[in-house]
């Protein structure tokens, strides 16, 4: 059967069949109910409209459910643009992401969000995938939506674009400590306290040689690598210090973990920058056929999720995420307000939570020629 002839657009590489007379064949799109639409339907002004849509408490309750009966009875949706040029503000939010893969920044903009939807805050995520072009266009692409504020998570602003954004965009940082804009705030957690923490444990298990995995260039990995080297020491234990320096992937960690247990002698402990690189230093023990923790004992941090899985069990040292990513939000919500305030610091307390992956040390490392 033949059917009315048809032509073919073609936008971003997607073609879309449309009709060659749009009315007459029934496929126009209906149009968008106004607001006139909805004052019709209820009864009342446009002004009145605009008051209910905004939330306004001069109205009554017999009129604003009216109103909000008609809006919905047509499908009626506030125009965010025009909102916004009439208010100055589009109550959105732009949150740039080191990297989506790791389930700590997952967690974190799960409290983030809870607390900006509490304050009529709208979140928008941009990932940028540890590559300063990414970071940039991301944030370009949210000051163009002129977003209310910025969180930055696992970035510093340090691209020009960054930091000319962070400075007339109100903006929180987090995780990293190496801005000096003076009207931004950050939220970090004890990263230096958090290493000695993970040293401590495994030394109290009678481990000596004991490796770290560093990561990424960051504020974090430094303090997390300037840690470890502190408590190696205060155990006198400099004679053991072994760094590979790696990122905050499980590729990463798999690389420098079969590097470091290549060595002779070995490690009999590994201390890895965040979870994602300890679940690759577990891929490369099971590798080479070395038992966690029997003959390797594996701490990570974060403590995300994946920590916690039966399978995986892993020592790690928690950030408590869903805090920080609510501190945060009061921060900009705060900083949204008072643009003019100086900047402020949050830093969050490490926990140590010990599961499956730490046990004592072989008792062969006993008769290590260094001690």
């Amino acid at each position: 059967m033949s059917g009315p002839s048809m032509q073919t657009t073609a936008r971003h590489d997607i073609a879309v069949p449309v009709p060659d007379s749009g009315l007459a064949d029934g496929f126009s799109p209906r149009p968008r109910p106004t607001i006139r639409n909805v004052a019709e339907r209820a009864g009342v002004s446009k002004s009145l409209v605009s008051l209910v849509l905004r939330g306004s408490p001069h109205v009554s309750e017999h009129r604003r459910e009216a109103v909000l009966q008609a809006a919905r009875e047509l499908g009626y949706r506030p125009n965010a643009v025009a909102r916004s040029l009439v208010e100055g503000r589009t109550h959105l939010v732009g949150a740039l992401v080191a990297d989506l893969h790791n389930p700590f920044y997952a967690e974190f903009l799960d409290g983030l969000q809870e607390s900006l939807h509490g304050e009529g805050l709208r979140l928008l995520i941009g990932s940028g995938r540890w590559d300063p072009a990414f970071e940039d266009e991301a944030v370009e692409a949210f000051l163009e939506l002129r977003v209310d504020g910025l969180v930055l998570l696992g970035v510093a602003p340090s691209s020009d674009t960054l930091a000319e954004a962070a400075a007339y965009t109100p903006t929180v940082v987090v995780g990293e400590r190496d801005v000096e804009l003076d009207s931004v705030d950050i939220v970090v957690d004890d990263d230096q306290l958090g290493a000695r923490l993970a040293v401590d444990h495994l030394v109290e298990l009678g481990h000596r040689r004991i490796a770290h995995i560093e990561g990424t260039p960051s504020s974090a990995a430094r303090c997390r690598c300037e840690g470890y080297l502190v408590a190696m020491r205060r155990h006198a234990l400099a004679p053991y210090i072994m760094v590979e320096h790696g990122d905050f992937t499980e590729e990463g960690g798999r690389r420098a973990a079969l590097a470091l247990l290549k060595r002779e002698p070995r490690p009999t402990a590994i201390f890895a920058a965040n979870d994602v690189v300890a679940l690759g230093v577990l891929t490369a023990a099971s590798e080479l056929g070395l038992r966690v923790p029997e003959d390797l004992s594996v701490v990570g941090y974060d403590n995300t999720h994946l920590a916690a899985v039966h399978h995986i069990s892993l020592t790690s040292v928690d950030q408590p995420r869903r805090a920080m990513g609510r501190s945060a939000a009061a921060l900009l919500s705060d900083r949204i307000c008072e643009p003019g305030k100086t900047s402020r610091l949050r830093q969050v307390t490490p926990q140590l939570v010990v599961r499956h992956s730490t046990g004592p040390a072989p008792s062969d490392s006993q008769s290590d020629p260094q001690s």
